[in-house]
């Protein structure tokens, strides 16, 4: 069955403890800009758990994408990675993190493995169903992660041109 999806925002990142404040900030403004203030919180703790699962229990590659998708009624998320393990419930406490505070923090959740690796997703109901914003029904290619160029790699001219200065839209 494919749902159109009415929201959707994409990122593939390489996880590390130092991109999991990065990758909240950002589903946080997206979260924000969709009208789901109530959810930044959950949905953003919950996939800290999955992300710093990537960091601390994937071997070798630990690129990962993290997707957010909005119908109006559903928010769900997921964290899409290269390694063929999939995870187990090990405790029933949230107090010790890991899926027990993904379940917790949801309403449903699960995993799946695929071609290249799983995804380890999670949903949440929105007591009342809302606008959902216009946009693409067709999901984007993920945004590739954004890496600066050394500084030396960049001549001394370039320090010359204008600033472009970059503003959220809230």
């Amino acid at each position: 069955m494919n749902v159109p999806v009415a929201c959707q925002y994409r990122i593939e990142v390489s996880a590390s403890p130092e991109r999991i404040p990065q990758i909240r900030r950002i589903l946080a403004a997206h979260l924000k800009y969709w009208g789901l203030d109530a959810h930044v919180m959950p949905v953003c703790s919950a996939v800290d758990e999955l992300v710093g699962n990537v960091v601390d229990h994937v071997e070798g590659d630990k690129t990962c994408v993290v997707e957010l998708r909005w119908t109006g009624r559903h928010l769900g998320a997921s964290v899409s990675d290269r390694d063929r393990t999939l995870p187990r419930l090990h405790t029933s406490s949230p107090s010790r993190g890991g899926l027990s505070r993904v379940a917790r923090l949801s309403d449903s959740w699960g995993t799946c493995a695929t071609e290249e690796g799983k995804v380890i997703w999670f949903s949440r109901r929105v007591k009342e169903p809302q606008r959902v914003l216009s946009g693409p029904q067709v999901p984007q290619p993920p945004v590739r992660e954004f890496k600066p160029l050394p500084l030396e790699s960049v001549p001394a001219e370039r320090f010359d041109a204008p600033v472009l200065h970059v503003h959220a839209v809230r």
